[in-house]
């Protein structure tokens, strides 16, 4: 198959316009070459347990209750009230099917999309002014107001549904232009440099914004895909950036559902990156809790439901199960890093994965 034309399946255009789009019609190449073996339509028999429906039932209750009341969550000491993390809680929420006028956390979400629309710069950069390295946030940022928009073509206030697509519009605009010249993008809005962690969330946001009925430039696609494999190395890992890095399972988590999103669904540098991930970062096989855990597990997890087949089958119980018993007695769950909000956040995603309401994880 030639990849090229399977590259993220979006409509060629010059620039990201600021103008109202019709959603894209679908192009040849955005199909499964594999004859669709995710488990987006394969659910495992027992996927969803009793046990693993009380321990999200908590979660959930514990991100409700440390919502601020500007509608944001903070991200412990080092970050403080934190767009990314409070569009991740939003998306942990959204993955149970609550979203603004539906279900009993409808109005946290609501009041969390007010937090990040109200963090948005003239520049489209979805971040506080105290942000640190703002472009993982404004990924993460950008990917939920893409899945909100996909979920509810921005509800039925229309000045809040306008508000909302030219947020995602601009958000998405500013992706473009700073993409560097290797094809990827690092923690500020300029394109110097790249690294593979931060280029994910970028591809994510395309991804969900192509999602939602926004035109994506197909050569950014193109010139991400070319830096993910230019990552990859001869053990099927990827390294940090082009120049540094040797493998490590958390960014190669990233580098796969990198090609994933991209519209590449079989390829070499696929499977070699799987094996990878399930030889050194196996649930139950490696030390819990670990440097960036719960990045690594958030797509790991996404790429073994994209592989589906005997890797969903051999992951999912895995995380499944050492997710739940890492659960704190008060629901939330740990991040030595970023703390519990965003800890609690990217397990609850993970966990919620079969429950398959995000835009995201469907074809």
């Amino acid at each position: 198959m030639n990849t090229s034309m399977a590259r993220f399946a979006l409509t060629t255009i010059t620039a990201v316009s600021l103008a109202a789009v019709a959603a894209p019609a679908a192009i040849a190449g955005d199909t499964r070459p594999d004859g669709g073996r995710s488990a987006e339509n394969v659910a495992l028999e027992n996927e969803m347990t009793p046990e693993l429906d009380a321990t999200v039932t908590r979660g959930l209750e514990w991100l409700a209750r440390n919502q601020n009341p500007d509608g944001s969550w903070t991200g412990g000491s080092r970050y403080g009230r934190h767009v990314g993390i409070t569009a991740l809680a939003c998306i942990a929420f959204m993955a149970d099917g609550h979203i603004p006028g539906r279900g009993g956390y409808g109005d946290n979400v609501a009041r969390g999309l007010d937090f990040v629309l109200n963090n948005m710069t003239e520049t489209g950069l979805l971040a506080r002014e105290t942000s640190h390295g703002p472009m993982y946030g404004h990924g993460f940022a950008a990917l939920f107001l893409g899945e909100i928009y996909g979920m509810t073509g921005g509800g039925p206030d229309k000045a809040q549904a306008s508000r909302l697509y030219d947020a995602l519009l601009r958000s998405i605009r500013l992706i473009v232009q700073t993409q560097n010249n290797e094809g990827g993008w690092r923690y500020n809005p300029v394109p110097y440099d790249a690294d593979i962690s931060v280029t994910i969330c970028q591809i994510m946001a395309l991804r969900s914004a192509r999602n939602a009925g926004v035109d994506v430039p197909i050569g950014t696609i193109d010139r991400a895909v070319e830096y993910v494999r230019q990552c990859q190395n001869p053990d099927g890992g990827f390294k940090y950036q082009l120049t540094s890095g040797g493998s490590a399972w958390p960014r190669s988590a990233a580098g796969v559902a990198s090609l994933y999103y991209a519209g590449i669904y079989e390829d070499d540098a696929i499977e070699r990156g799987l094996d990878y991930i399930i030889q050194t970062g196996m649930p139950g096989r490696m030390m819990r809790q670990s440097a960036h855990y719960y990045y690594g597990h958030y797509y790991a997890v996404q790429s073994m439901y994209l592989a589906g087949g005997e890797r969903w089958e051999q992951w999912w119980p895995a995380i499944r199960s050492e997710l739940i018993s890492l659960q704190r007695e008060d629901g939330a769950w740990d991040d030595p890093h970023a703390g519990q909000a965003y800890g609690t956040s990217m397990a609850l995603i993970i966990l919620q994965m079969p429950k398959r309401y995000l835009p995201i994880f469907q074809k």
